[in-house]
């Protein structure tokens, strides 16, 4: 506290703190005067060689983390007619049934790579995309010899371009898809029905009807069944998730694991109509019969079939919804 030297009016009293400065007037005695004022300021007055004060920390509650994105399980099955089912998660986005040819059957849908679109291959080699599927070309007629049929189609990582494979082992490319070889100067024991690329696009697989398996680029051979006697014709190829093996499935639902954990298989079991296809459904696979009839060996719910109201033509194809990639 201060005081003025001539007090015959009064004196201001003076209060210092750290934060702020106060005044106040006070009248001598009979004085009827008074004022007062008050001025705070943001950082604390420190007297020198006195230690500064370090305000406290103020603690923040964690921030909850965000929500996982539900994944998403869902498959198409396509029929010979070019009709398009979708399941579960996966959307409709078109079918061909409008456009074949009276002669004609579809036998392959690929989804993209973002499960936003698909192609469907006919047996002549047509192409038809849908959603965010690009046509990157169809098979020119005059290349397929007599008898010579479009058997698949598999994409490339990137969706730019896919692979055609016919019965008879021939390869055909479009856009970036890159030619590792195939079996066209070959004399095959059973046609080719059947292909999977391998995860980083640089290689493929080709499945045979007697369980021959075709390996090219950097798709390594596990085994096969080829000049294994059979109980029915070995329809698809499916590489587990690590990629160290694989899956072959016959018409009547037998399986058969090449360093890939068996997971199951309708083998033995009386079947309506045979198997057309098998797929990688999560952490297994997913099969399909003509009847439109799924079998699910996976740890993904079922999301539904046709197996109640078999379709007037064979199913005869399946594909499943792809795992968003890390950066999606």
């Amino acid at each position: 506290m201060g005081r003025n030297m001539q007090p015959t009016y009064g004196f201001m009293k003076y209060t210092v703190s750290a934060t702020q400065l106060s005044a106040q007037f006070v009248p001598a005695t009979g004085g009827g005067f008074t004022d007062s004022f008050v001025i705070s300021g943001g950082s604390p007055v420190v007297s020198p060689g006195a230690p500064v004060p370090t305000p406290a920390a103020v603690s923040a509650a964690p921030a909850a983390p965000p929500s996982p994105t539900p994944a998403r399980s869902g498959y198409w099955l396509l029929g010979a007619d070019g009709v398009v089912c979708p399941f579960g998660d996966a959307t409709f986005l078109g079918d061909a049934s409008s456009t074949l040819a009276p002669d004609d059957a579809a036998v392959h849908l690929e989804p993209t790579p973002d499960s936003k679109g698909y192609w469907i291959l006919d047996r002549k080699g047509q192409v038809y995309p849908f959603g965010d599927a690009i046509g990157w070309g169809s098979v020119d007629p005059s290349q397929l010899a007599p008898g010579e049929a479009a058997a698949s189609l598999s994409a490339t990582p990137t969706g730019h371009g896919y692979w055609i494979f016919t019965n008879r082992g021939r390869v055909l490319t479009y856009g970036d898809a890159v030619h590792y070889g195939d079996m066209s100067a070959v004399k095959l024991n059973g046609p080719v029905l059947d292909s999977v690329p391998t995860t980083s696009g640089k290689g493929y697989y080709m499945i045979a009807s007697d369980g021959g398996i075709f390996a090219f680029g950097d798709a390594t051979f596990h085994g096969s069944m080829g000049g294994r006697p059979l109980n029915a014709p070995v329809r698809s190829l499916v590489p587990d998730g690590d990629g160290t093996g694989y899956w072959l499935v016959a018409s009547d639902g037998g399986v058969f694991a090449f360093g890939a954990p068996f997971k199951g298989s309708m083998g033995g079991t009386q079947l309506n109509k045979p198997i057309t296809g098998m797929v990688r459904y999560a952490d297994g696979y997913l099969m399909v019969g003509e009847d439109g009839g799924i079998f699910d060996f996976s740890d993904q719910p079922f999301t539904g079939s046709l197996g109640d109201h078999p379709p007037p033509r064979p199913i005869v194809s399946v594909a499943t919804l792809n795992a968003p990639s890390p950066a999606s």
